[in-house]
């Protein structure tokens, strides 16, 4: 009995050594292995780091001219087909003009009536008035210069006894008579020349001759001209269609000269500058690509879709007659092109709480050393202080542990 208990104890002691045995040996293993992190290293080099920033954007051309329906009407007639290259002042289109040439021929009624009046004011009414009062001012004045030298007379025959002062008084009220009715005559005259009234037949003429205007380029638009040499790359419409007044009739352009309006996230915009270069590519042409650079930078922010962008210009460096006006296309801007800098892979950079640093080897042992960053990619970094060529820097743990200052490590590349 005693034999067997003490068998029992034995065989329970040697059971707990050996699993006690297994833990030492576990805890030593992890300690071991926590002591050598397996982690990989890059190191610091010289090298080249160009950053881009992508987006998309629409073609459209520089100079462009959008031919709209000056009134509702009939389209008359079409005489180019879309893609058809045009010259300087080549009719195009031209609408059913009969009603706008009616209302011309009534604008130039009440252009000549207009006309009329202002004249007739300026010269103080019409020809029959003005020609009696003038009648009247001469016969007036007449009788003023006989009245007035037969007082001359009669004062000089009273100096000798000859007339009589009665006589004279009376010559002088007829000269004062001529006077006053000259004076009144003279009044009239000047009335009939009101400056208010001249005013009101200025402004009556001038807006008699803006609406002449108005309908004779009524009249022009319903005849759509070329403005310049280009093509024609859109006609909406067709012959004897009906049309409202602004329905936009076709797109005239210059092929030769394509920019992008491109649309750029906000967070990108700070990235931007003028001249940048940019790549564009269009789905349609996966084999071609276009050079080209930002020509205006975005003013605002807007809504566009569900992103909030900055519109920006892209003119297109070399043109050629593939691409055509709203095709959509994706732009690659070159943001950042540092030649010989001090690069780092973007894995080894930390970042907290505004501060940047990576883990440097120095004997097998991680140390955190603070950087100062400059330009950066998906891939690569640039190093402005705090690292030299050739430094050693961890990039993350092999068995994705986090890293810490003071670790020791096992390199591995």
């Amino acid at each position: 009995m005693a034999t067997n208990i003490s068998q029992r104890f034995r065989t329970a002691a040697l059971i707990t050594g050996f699993v006690v045995a297994l833990i030492l040996i576990f805890i030593v293993a992890r300690t071991l292995l926590r002591s050598k992190l397996p982690v990989r290293v890059a190191t610091a080099r010289i090298g080249d780091l160009v950053s881009t920033v992508s987006t998309n954007g629409k073609v459209e051309p520089k100079v462009n001219f959008e031919a709209h329906a000056p009134f509702p009407g009939v389209i008359k007639n079409i005489y180019v087909h879309q893609g058809q290259k045009v010259k300087p002042g080549q009719l195009l289109l031209t609408m059913d003009d009969s009603q706008a040439e009616a209302n011309l021929a009534s604008a130039y009624a009440g252009l000549k009536g207009a006309q009329a009046n202002y004249d007739m004011t300026v010269a103080g009414g019409p020809a029959e008035s003005r020609l009696a009062l003038a009648g009247q001012i001469n016969s007036t004045r007449i009788d003023l210069r006989q009245a007035q030298s037969d007082l001359a007379a009669l004062k000089k025959l009273e100096t000798t006894g000859a007339a009589s002062p009665s006589e004279v008084g009376a010559a002088q009220q007829r000269v004062e008579a001529d006077q006053a009715a000259l004076q009144v005559l003279e009044q009239r005259r000047q009335a009939q020349t009101n400056p208010l009234d001249i005013a009101h037949a200025k402004a009556a003429l001038e807006q008699a001759q803006q609406a002449y205007a108005a309908a004779r380029s009524i009249i022009a638009q319903s005849n759509v001209r070329a403005p310049f040499a280009g093509t024609v790359y859109n006609i909406p419409v067709s012959k004897t269609e009906y049309v409202q007044g602004g329905s936009l009739l076709l797109d005239l352009a210059n092929l030769d000269h394509l920019q992008v309006l491109a649309y750029f996230d906000e967070p990108e915009i700070g990235k931007l500058a003028l001249n940048q270069p940019v790549i564009i590519h269009w789905d349609a042409k996966p084999d071609m690509s276009w050079k080209g650079h930002i020509a205006r930078m975005p003013s605002t922010i807007i809504n566009y879709k569900t992103r909030y962008v900055g519109e920006a210009l892209i003119t297109i460096d070399d043109q050629t007659d593939i691409l055509i006006p709203d095709t959509n296309v994706t732009l690659t801007v070159t943001v950042a092109n540092l030649r010989g800098t001090l690069i780092v892979p973007r894995e080894a950079l930390h970042i907290e709480q505004g501060k940047s640093y990576v883990y440097r080897v120095v004997d097998n042992v991680l140390r955190r050393t603070p950087v100062t960053v400059g330009d950066l990619n998906l891939t690569d970094v640039q190093i402005l202080s705090g690292l030299k060529p050739g430094q050693v820097v961890a990039l993350g743990a092999t068995n994705g542990q986090p890293l810490g200052d003071g670790m020791p490590i096992k390199m591995e590349r």
